[in-house]
């Protein structure tokens, strides 16, 4: 019996059926749930009803680790996956009694739910060809959205309960995105060593995603096929020979009528 439940969620998890692709997508639907949870409670009171909604997502969350765990064949590998360690602060989060502002600072940590969008692109990837085709441009743009997203929390979760001007998500986001195009309008600052040096890696490596994403989007169109010969996995459109070794690459095109 306990075989067979297992083979029926290792089926849902990984299997290649209609039902699992539809659960998968469910939890997927679920994250970004969780995710407008974190954004929309920053902008009222955590009160009893925040912390009750707080325990329910905490508690799939857990269930969802939990089914993952029990499939997983190389335990190793699981447990040094970033994902495993983004989800197991995100229950923490979730399931400690958040209503008093005692452990608040633990909010921050909800926004590495957003790590999960990487699961979606990678199953968008593998259904829809639009998304394979250009998948170095939604990688690129999903590294920065990640990125606003995570140093909003962690400017709002070190700054909304000593700094005026960071009173809700809201105005912790105005500030990352001002800070990442270096538009710097002044109107809100940083307070202490701690906010400075958020503001100093919020520009570092936000203006480096930002860039890489322009570069990808205004590089020349690219297709993937590997080089039989070096492994050179990015060509020209209309490459005859591989810049890498000179080998011939056989590019699939559409002809014209």
């Amino acid at each position: 019996m306990a075989g067979k439940a297992l083979d029926t969620v290792r089926e849902l998890y990984e299997g290649g059926s209609d039902t699992a692709h539809r659960f998968r997508y469910g939890i997927l639907l679920f994250d970004v749930v969780t995710i407008l949870f974190v954004i929309a409670t920053s902008f009222t009171e955590h009160g009893r009803a925040v912390a009750i909604m707080d325990m329910m997502f905490g508690v799939v969350i857990l269930a969802d680790f939990a089914a993952r765990l029990i499939i997983e064949r190389n335990r190793l590998r699981f447990f040094i996956n970033p994902h495993t360690w983004a989800d197991l602060a995100s229950i923490v989060s979730f399931l400690a009694p958040l209503a008093g502002e005692g452990l608040g600072f633990l909010r921050v940590v909800r926004t590495l739910r957003f790590l999960r969008t990487y699961h979606l692109l990678a199953r968008l990837r593998a259904d829809v060809p639009f998304f394979r085709r250009y998948q170095d441009e939604f990688t690129a743009a999903l590294n920065l959205i990640v990125f606003v997203f995570v140093m909003t929390g962690l400017v709002y979760a070190t700054q909304h309960l000593q700094n005026p001007q960071i009173a809700n998500y809201a105005d912790a986001l105005y500030f990352t995105v001002t800070a990442l195009t270096t538009t710097g309008f002044g109107d809100i600052t940083l307070q202490g060593s701690l906010g400075r040096l958020i503001s100093v890696l919020v520009m570092i490596f936000g203006v480096t995603l930002f860039l890489r994403l322009a570069q990808v989007l205004f590089r020349p169109a690219k297709v993937r096929q590997a080089c039989h010969r070096c492994g050179l996995s990015l060509h020209d459109r209309d490459a005859i020979h591989c810049k890498h070794c000179g080998a011939h690459v056989h590019i699939q095109t559409e002809g014209e009528t």
